[in-house]
């Protein structure tokens, strides 16, 4: 994976501006877990800071009929649908040259459980990932920061499509660090999302938690 690819997925996962507001609520939970990267330059200019919360949350209603749409465009029928997690980009730079500016946004990470066929090459998917999960892991340090810790042990990498279900192992974009207790959580979400199970198939909130510094 080159530096090229986290790059362009460095600009997709800070370029969307506006969705703060969708997105935090004044009154609630704080999300299950967070993680503040450190200030790096950005691609564009400036400096960047990323910082992720994580769900899982029900999707709102905005993303439920984003995933019906996709699902019905590949031909399946949508079976439930997770908010895993926000990533937000925090931007400082100038603008014009000489004026200071800032400027950020968040995007929703989510999958959509569609009614796809389990795979019948897991094992293959696993070991492909088990095999450039280093190499994944420094190219994500040098665009984000050091790949998330607890007491010096790495987080898992989230494939946010899964393997059992036709995921990428290794695409840039598949991959997210998550906070080992909440990665059970989102992995027992998983079979319930998949058979219309409970609260995954219902629609949630467009605010699912509060932004806590």
């Amino acid at each position: 994976m080159s530096k090229q690819t986290f790059t362009v997925l460095a600009l997709l996962l800070v370029g969307v501006t506006g969705c703060g507001s969708a997105t935090v609520s004044a009154t609630g939970k704080p999300a299950s877990a967070k993680w503040v990267g450190p200030t790096l330059p950005s691609p564009a200019g400036g400096t960047i800071e990323t910082t992720i919360y994580y769900g899982p949350w029900q999707c709102s209603a905005a993303w439920m009929t984003r995933c019906e749409r996709q699902c019905a465009s590949q031909g399946h029928a949508l079976l439930g649908c997770i908010w895993l997690a926000d990533i937000k980009g925090d931007w400082h730079g100038r603008f014009a040259f000489f004026f200071p500016a800032a400027a950020g946004g968040r995007v929703a990470i989510t999958h959509c459980c569609c009614d796809y066929a389990k795979v019948s090459d897991l094992e293959q998917r696993r070991e492909t990932w088990e095999n450039a999960r280093t190499g994944f892991r420094n190219q994500w340090g040098r665009e984000f920061g050091a790949w998330p810790q607890t007491a010096g042990r790495n987080w898992p990498g989230h494939h946010i499509f899964d393997l059992l279900h036709g995921g990428d192992p290794t695409a840039p974009a598949n991959v997210l660090p998550v906070e080992p207790e909440v990665h059970k959580v989102i992995n027992n979400a998983y079979p319930a999302c998949y058979t219309r199970g409970a609260p995954w198939s219902a629609v949630g909130p467009d605010r699912p938690y509060i932004d806590q510094p």
